[in-house]
């Protein structure tokens, strides 16, 4: 008596079962079973003016790696390669929800971060459209070839969902790591919660393609702050995406057969040391740069800037702050206010590239400037000060600081606000000015008894 033969299952190369339940023998609509890529099939292109400004949009109550996945929904894209990580992993899970439903064309994991940041190299190197995303140790140990991606030209998307790297290892928010990020040559925006979340990854597929730009961009957020905790987020309807990538329209040809490598590392003349080879690989270095810096119009276009300024005309006061940093910023100029403190607050959307002239200009006058930092080494602040060395006279309080995984109370902004005005040394926190003033030693010894 022979046995009954069980029905062939198609698997993916994890071993996972295929989701689509249509095959070429029978289709979904013959099997009577409902195709899973249906409302995905039905998707329509609209330009990216439209899908941005123009569409209707409803207001959602959901958490970050929720609006990414959204985002990535509307977005078109090819490949996606995850690897787990806290606080990311939520949101490449909910992106192999996507592939299952038809959004996502393929999908897999990848065996380590390393892996992983190669493959999307791979992937944009044959053109197609690349997202992925990673934290803390895993954007490090991926840094490797992150940081090649802008010398190789590669449009790509990276959500970088910022946790703690230092040891004594924890999963907490703490974005250090965006000072890793912040040189290798890729465009870098820091989302501070939900809604900019799903709108810069969106703006940055389109923006990282430009002919004139063609580099990746990272979209920072900081972990648990954005991608756990709810807000609302307002979304045109799912049955809208953007445009296609179009290969052929970036500044460096795609490989394929008929194009081999071009302008890698490995080619020989880059590989010799002589004059060449210096000159070849600084004079594209520049050109890296450069198209950094080519990026400021369309950022401009979609963005609406670099920055968002809030009561800065005639503040003596002004916060500057990226991040889950502008909301408690926000939230210390109100309670300024009520202290009658005249208090304006600068949200950075764009750390590279850094809006340098419209610092410039929007704290020509500031007696105080004041920046908040969800880190111990302030990047942020750095930048601040040598982009406005020489064009203000305000004194630059470099701090608070909290990090590995410790909220912002806004009572300590309040006390820096406070103790920068008067000198009063803050009741919370140690000082931390770093220009304006001349060095106090007392100062100095205060701040490093309590760090």
């Amino acid at each position: 008596m022979s046995e009954a033969l069980e029905p062939e299952v198609k698997t993916n190369p994890q071993g996972d079962p295929i989701t689509s339940t249509a095959t070429a023998d029978a289709p979904a609509a013959q099997s009577g079973r409902k195709d899973p890529h249906a409302e995905a099939k039905k998707q329509k292109v609209v330009s990216p003016e439209y899908m941005f400004f123009e569409a209707p949009r409803e207001r959602e109550f959901i958490t970050g790696s929720e609006c990414a996945k959204e985002a990535v929904r509307r977005s078109n894209v090819d490949l996606s390669i995850a690897y787990p990580i806290t606080p990311q992993s939520e949101t490449m899970q909910l992106i192999g929800v996507l592939y299952g439903e038809g959004y996502v064309k393929e999908y897999y994991r990848g065996e380590e971060e390393y892996g992983v940041m190669s493959a999307i190299a791979g992937g944009s190197r044959a053109g197609v459209r690349c997202f992925t995303a990673t934290a803390g140790p895993g954007t490090l140990r991926g840094i490797e070839p992150i940081a090649s991606w802008p010398g190789h030209r590669l449009p790509a998307v990276a959500m970088f969902t910022c946790r703690v790297v230092n040891a004594p290892l924890a999963i907490q928010p703490d974005n250090i790591e965006i000072a890793y990020l912040l040189n290798c040559g890729m465009i870098v925006f820091h989302s501070e919660n939900q809604q900019d979340l799903f709108d810069y990854l969106m703006k940055a597929f389109i923006i990282s393609e430009k002919n004139d730009v063609t580099l990746p961009v990272g979209v920072c957020c900081d972990g648990f702050f954005v991608t756990h905790a709810r807000g609302y987020c307002s979304m045109p309807d799912r049955e809208f995406k953007l445009p296609a990538r179009d290969p052929w329209r970036g500044s460096v040809p795609v490989l394929d057969a008929e194009n081999p490598p071009a302008r890698l590392s490995r080619d020989a003349p880059v590989q010799k040391s002589n004059f060449m080879a210096y000159n070849i690989h600084a004079v594209w270095q520049q050109e890296v740069w450069a198209a950094v810096e080519r990026s400021r119009k369309y950022i401009d276009l979609y963005m609406g800037g670099l920055l968002e300024a809030e009561n800065v005309e005639g503040a003596e006061v002004i916060l500057i702050a990226s991040g889950s940093a502008a909301a408690q910023a926000r939230e210390a100029v109100r309670a300024c206010k009520e202290k009658s403190i005249n208090t304006g607050l600068i949200k950075i959307r764009s750390l590279r590239p850094f809006p340098t002239n419209e610092l410039r200009k929007l704290c020509a006058n500031a007696k105080l400037i004041v920046i908040p930092e969800f880190n111990y080494v302030g990047w942020l602040a750095k930048d601040v000060a040598a982009a406005i060395y020489g064009y203000s006279k305000a004194k630059i309080v470099a701090g608070p600081h909290v990090y590995g995984g410790m909220s912002m109370p806004v009572e300590m902004i309040v006390d820096e606000v406070e103790g920068g005005l008067t000198g009063k040394k803050s009741s919370t926190v140690p000082s931390s000015d770093i220009m304006g003033t001349d060095i106090d030693p007392a100062a100095v010894s205060h701040f490093m008894q309590n760090i």
